[in-house]
């Protein structure tokens, strides 16, 4: 009997990928289905139904859900969820009913039945965007939809999505490269619970990352360590947006760490095939909720988690975990609330005066002591060729670093917001 959190949902791992003759078998009839063409998003969607990493789903949202879930953070059925995951097309002939085949850039990655089709207007999508994507920054008061626009790609991929949503279970053909892209990273969450409960761990943090790891990033983990079993690494190894550093770099980075800083036992590295929704705080929940799934108990959850420009409160991301419905000690449907829960930690940053890392709760000190830790600076930094301040990074991480961006042809220009620079 496994001592690891449950998955989400009370039902075990819903792993809607085929295998051996039932796939072969599938293959077949769906080469002789119509064709739906879906977002890099939606695939990253179908692989994790697929493997298990948003169990219980075992297919994409119906209105009712789609609503409840922006609205309440529940499904239908009372289940907790904190962002929708939904199939949007434009194709008019598509009807109940039918069963389609859904193909990534010439790839079938599932079948799909349809059980349900439902319009999508301008007002809806909005809509959406101001449950899921509105914050308490700064970019997020006044008229968020005009900022938001602009500069949110989250909300700048929900406007730009089809005219209609649908539903229904999927049967998923196919995890793309990832197994063999990143071979030493890529898990599905039944791996990672095998490698848990081969070393004994019960209490597992998971640290998010999509920004190389800088310091800070490196002690949280080390503060997850001092109070959980191990310490899971998990990568993003779906898309980014224009910037951001590719995962294959990161791991690379990750490694150099692992093996300079750390004790290896005590850290487990994966990666995960979803793209980024830059949803903030509810992208911290779903981090959470399918992370619960990996076997994960902890989330940590620091500064501006998941957050893009100025358009989320810095703790944003912790507080919402105080408000959301269904926590697991009330829940009245046992496994439909959310089990793991945050590891809250605060600022941190290099103090040259205390000579360490330290936080906004443990350093006395002033700004002019503090080296301030920021992806996105560091990528600012690194893609404009300015000096990189002592103690942001290791060594052998930067080194790494400056090798990728030398060999950069074209490079995206950086915007940082207020909290990277200290404001």
């Amino acid at each position: 009997m496994s001592e690891l959190v449950p998955p989400h949902g009370g039902k075990g791992l819903i792993c809607c990928l085929l295998e051996g003759a039932g796939l072969e078998s599938e293959k077949k009839k769906a080469n002789g289905l119509k064709k739906l063409e879906i977002s890099p998003r939606a695939k990253g969607d179908l692989i994790m139904m697929g493997i298990g990493g948003f169990s219980p789903l075992d297919g994409f949202m119906t209105k009712l859900d789609w609503k409840g879930v922006c609205e309440d953070f529940l499904m239908a059925d009372g289940t907790f969820w904190p962002v929708p995951v939904t199939l949007d097309t434009n194709d008019e002939s598509v009807k109940v009913g039918d069963e389609v085949a859904l193909v990534h850039e010439g790839e079938i990655y599932a079948t799909m039945k349809i059980t349900e089709k439902y319009e999508m207007t301008e007002a809806d999508k909005r809509w959406e965007c101001e449950k899921v994507y509105k914050g308490e920054g700064e970019d997020s008061q006044g008229d968020f939809m005009a900022k938001a626009l602009e500069d949110h790609p989250g909300v700048q991929m929900v406007m730009a999505q089809g005219k209609y949503n649908l539903a229904g279970p999927v049967r998923v053909l196919s995890e793309g490269d990832y197994p063999t892209k990143y071979a030493d990273v890529y898990q599905r969450p039944a791996e990672a619970r095998r490698i848990f409960e081969e070393r004994g761990w019960k209490e597992v943090a998971a640290l998010q990352l999509r920004n190389p790891m800088h310091r800070s990033h490196e002690h949280l983990a080390k503060i997850a360590v001092d109070v959980c079993d191990g310490v899971y690494i998990h990568s993003l190894v779906g898309n980014l947006k224009p910037g951001d550093i590719p995962a294959e770099v990161r791991v690379k980075c990750i490694d150099a760490l692992v093996k300079g800083y750390f004790v290896e036992d005590k850290v487990v590295q994966g990666g995960y095939p979803l793209d980024m929704r830059y949803a903030g705080p509810r992208e911290g929940l779903l981090h959470a909720t399918f992370r619960q799934n990996y076997g994960v108990s902890r989330m940590i959850i620091g500064r501006d988690h998941a957050g893009v420009g100025d358009f989320y409160g810095m703790f944003e991301a912790q507080t919402i975990f105080d408000k959301i419905p269904y926590a697991a000690d009330v829940c009245p449907m046992p496994g439909k609330a959310l089990i793991c829960t945050p590891l809250k930690i605060d600022w941190t940053f290099y103090c040259h005066k205390c000579d360490g890392m330290a936080s906004l709760r443990t350093c006395p000190h002033g700004k002019d002591d503090r080296v301030l830790l920021s992806g996105t600076k560091l990528r600012k930094g690194l893609s404009e060729g300015t000096e990189i301040p002592d103690h942001f990074g290791r060594e052998e991480v930067l080194e790494i670093l400056r090798e990728y961006y030398a060999g950069l042809t074209e490079k995206v220009e950086i915007k940082t917001h207020k909290a990277a620079d200290g404001q």
